[in-house]
């Protein structure tokens, strides 16, 4: 009885209740949803590209705070069973003293062998820690119960988290076509793709390519040219994701760019930070997919690492606009699970590679963006 008193007087305050994590599993499945019924409305907009890309923004936001419900559910879970792991010993002489209790007899339970002072001590100390052993009977039912709703709600959500991946993938493929089909965008620029071929060909660094650009133009269409420098410092990073390298810092294998490493979630969206113009697009050295972005004049953003690249070379994109989608392939359901319950966040292991040169120089691209 006194090593269960002082184990209930000992305990501490626990951290976020199952019932906060489903709430925010909820909300979470709220917005996919949400999401679905955006895809539903893009089909018939006026300007499907821009809510295709809003849809497949919403979607990815939901999914990873889906995913980060999940992740926060399978931490508490194992927190608590390393707790209960922890105290075996204290619960097993706590549960045998209320198996005791409850089978004797409340007057025998109470008497002492000396006598009715005896008696009259045990009853004053068995009325103190009675309910110290009720409260901690409790809190060990709570914990299991906690334990046990968390393991569910993560099964529950296998069936949101498919339907989310779908939609996902859907809106990114409707997406894909709305984009090939818009023409409304209007042109600064057509591109010599002959000019744009030779200037590969015949340069081996990215410096020599930025610096022959103005060869591939063929045609100029308009003098309007998107002017971003009132918001230097202050652009938001064009696809959802961490830095892993900020400029000149060296990899793994030591070596540097004059660039950030962003690493991003399987098939994640890549947006125009900024209206700028689409100074090339295509496969480039061992850049992989390259988009080339000019939001200002002498001023090159320079995406590299994406699977797909939309838009015209030539064209002013406006600010948020789709300009490609990263590489990966999205996990399963039953992966993401997986993930979560090792304790893992959403996966990145994607890379997008961001440089800005002003001139004929790279510079660091955080005077122009604020990292996330």
């Amino acid at each position: 009885m006194r090593a269960a008193l002082f184990l209930a007087l000992a305990l501490m305050a626990a951290p976020a209740t199952a019932q906060e994590t489903a709430a925010a599993a909820r909300a979470a499945a709220e917005r996919l949803a949400a999401a679905s019924q955006q895809l539903d409305a893009a089909q018939g907009a006026r300007d499907r590209v821009s809510a295709l890309t809003e849809t497949v923004r919403a979607y990815e936001a939901g999914l990873t705070a889906l995913r980060d419900g999940l992740r926060r559910a399978a931490i508490r879970e194992r927190a608590i069973a390393v707790e209960l792991e922890a105290r075996r010993d204290e619960i097993a002489e706590l549960l045998g003293a209320l198996q005791s209790m409850s089978r004797a007899p409340a007057p025998l339970l109470l008497l002492h062998p000396a006598g009715p002072l005896g008696t009259a001590r045990a009853g004053l100390i068995a009325s103190e820690v009675t309910p110290a052993l009720q409260a901690e009977a409790e809190r060990l039912r709570a914990d299991l119960q906690e334990a046990a709703d968390l393991a569910a709600l993560q099964q529950s959500a296998i069936s949101t988290l498919e339907e989310g991946l779908s939609g996902a993938q859907s809106a990114r493929s409707a997406l894909s076509e709305a984009i090939s089909e818009r023409t409304d965008l209007p042109m600064r620029f057509t591109e010599n793709p002959v000019a744009t071929a030779l200037l590969i060909a015949s340069t081996d660094t990215l410096d020599g390519f930025a610096s022959g650009l103005a060869q591939t133009i063929d045609a100029e269409l308009s003098s309007t040219v998107p002017d971003a420098t009132g918001l230097k410092g202050r652009i938001p990073l064009p696809v959802q994701g961490q830095v892993l390298r900020g400029f000149g810092e060296a990899d793994a294998a030591g070596v540097t760019r004059p660039g950030l490493v962003i690493a991003t979630a399987p098939r994640s969206l890549v947006t125009t930070p900024v209206a700028a113009t689409l100074r090339f697009r295509g496969e480039l050295l061992d850049y992989g997919n390259v988009a080339i972005l000019e939001p200002a004049a002498g001023v090159l953003v320079i995406l590299a690492g994406l699977a797909e690249v939309y838009g015209r070379t030539g064209e002013i994109l406006p600010a948020g606009a789709a300009l490609g989608l990263m590489g990966g392939d999205p996990p399963a359901p039953h992966e993401i699970l997986t993930e979560t319950a090792q304790g893992g966040g959403a996966p990145r292991s994607e890379t997008l590679y961001l440089e800005v040169r002003e001139g004929d120089a790279p510079v660091d691209p955080e005077t122009w963006f604020a990292p996330a």
